[in-house]
């Protein structure tokens, strides 16, 4: 399945909406035009190839070595690892990033997290597969969420504020385009070195050497292009500016309970989450200890093309959305996401056959995005702009905190092999009872109020 993205991230959201004609070429041909944006644009290439590399490579060293057999417990911890720091850190990553030159985080957030690698390729060296990896491993996603988050922050400064939409669409979908590439290249890099510890040690290596090239690129541009704006910045004492960060979140959430589509969205987004953790840490344990127990390499290879098939799948979502969304309501689109979930996993995933498990993959994650882009839309639509921001915040949690906390509650009774008719069996009953769940609270296919306003 498809390494190295941000599950559940919100980033770019407003160029998903359905309406949209332009086609991501015709928008990158646009803002390539302007000399800045390329420079800003090439910093996020080379650093999401790093991410895409580092997030393979520490997958296959926890499940893919050949000298150890994970285990489900052992790859819900990696989960962790890997997706928590996106939803847990961002919030608060704003307060910093209003504080300090962006460009200067770029650099200096790219070369810190390149040590943090080379600390991480130490720990992978020496065989160490507890705490002190997972420590290395979060200083450097976490460190990688400010500069994902400056990137963001830095887009208006370098692209007119009528091509802003198409610089929102065009950057996080190449840049995880580039992040999914990255992750091939690590399993073949995998491949290469053997499955071995230290093989995993170089294939992070190379993640830093992608950070400290992101540095250099971001070096390019000047010291105050990408803000924040000093003739207009007040500054304020930083525990009081995360304290109202804080507050400022717990008004968010007051706010969007009261929202009824965004409740029963974000409600969709994290049941899905729920369940799609399960699955995913079951398909890679299967593919590890019970399709090829004895040969992590090819077990690695097979689910590279697992990750293809899926990867497709999620760029597919972005063309049969629009043209669906326009036949029936993104509400109901979301419901029969929901259910072909329901049916794929019901019908394919008891199967426990690998040919099955690449259409699982391609149709999961079809319907992850497919509700991916109908949620964010829904969500611009009835969230007030001074609420939104923090709403998607919400979003985030809602997509990678129930990943994570779906894997960790199964895991405790995952067979070591992965082979569970029951696990899949909840899961498809889970996808099914989610569906009906959501489209109730949404209250059917009844458009939202803004909605309505707009067409009207």
């Amino acid at each position: 399945m498809p390494v190295g993205a941000e599950p559940g991230s919100a980033e770019g959201a407003p160029a998903s909406t359905p309406q949209r004609r332009s086609s991501l070429i015709g928008d990158l041909r646009i803002v390539l035009a302007e000399r800045d944006f390329r420079k800003l644009f090439n910093t996020r290439l080379v650093s999401q190839t790093g991410d895409g590399v580092l997030t393979a490579g520490v997958g296959t060293y926890v499940f893919f070595n050949a000298s150890t057999f994970p285990s489900p417990t052992a790859g819900a911890a990696a989960f962790a690892v890997l997706y928590l720091p996106y939803s847990l850190i961002g919030p608060f990553a704003g307060v910093f990033i209003d504080r300090w030159s962006r460009r200067q985080i770029l650099v200096w957030s790219a070369l810190i997290r390149a040590v943090f690698v080379v600390a991480t390729a130490a720990v992978m060296a020496a065989g160490n597969r507890g705490v002190p990896l997972y420590i290395a491993v979060l200083a450097v996603l976490g460190v990688n969420r400010f500069f994902l988050s400056s990137l963001s922050a830095a887009l208006p400064h370098v692209v007119a504020e009528d091509k802003l939409v198409m610089a929102n669409s065009v950057s996080p979908t190449v840049g995880g385009i580039m992040s999914s590439i990255g992750g091939i290249l690590a399993f073949g890099l995998n491949t290469v070195t053997g499955d071995t510890e230290r093989g995993a040690a170089v294939t992070v290596l190379v993640a830093g050497g992608c950070y400290v090239a992101a540095g250099l690129v971001a070096t390019t541009m000047q010291r105050d292009l990408l803000g924040p704006d000093r003739t207009t910045w007040q500054p304020a004492r930083l525990g009081e500016e995360l304290a109202r960060v804080a507050a400022g979140l717990v008004d968010g959430a007051r706010y969007v309970l009261r929202q009824r589509q965004a409740r029963a969205a974000l409600g969709a987004i994290g049941g899905f989450g729920l369940l799609f953790g399960p699955v995913f840490l079951l398909a890679i344990i299967l593919y590890r200890n019970y399709f090829y127990p004895s040969h992590a390499t090819t077990a690695a290879s097979h689910v590279a093309v697992l990750a293809a098939a899926s990867a497709v799948g999620y760029a597919c979502a972005a063309l049969v959305t629009p043209p669906a969304t326009k036949r029936v309501s993104k509400q109901a689109w979301i419901a029969l996401m929901l259910l072909l979930s329901a049916v794929v996993t019901g019908l394919l995933g008891e199967t426990f056959n690998q040919i099955a498990y690449l259409a699982v993959g391609f149709l999961l994650y079809l319907a992850r995005q497919a509700m991916a882009i109908s949620a964010t839309t829904i969500i611009q639509e009835d969230v007030e702009d001074t609420y939104r921001g923090r709403v998607f915040s919400f979003y985030d949690m809602m997509g990678n905190v129930t990943y994570v906390a779906g894997a960790a509650l199964f895991a405790a009774f995952m067979p070591a092999n992965g082979k569970s008719p029951a696990i899949v069996a909840i899961a498809a009953v889970g996808f099914a009872l989610v569906a009906a769940a959501y489209w109730l609270s949404a209250g059917g296919s009844s458009p939202s109020a803004s909605a309505q306003r707009s067409s009207s």
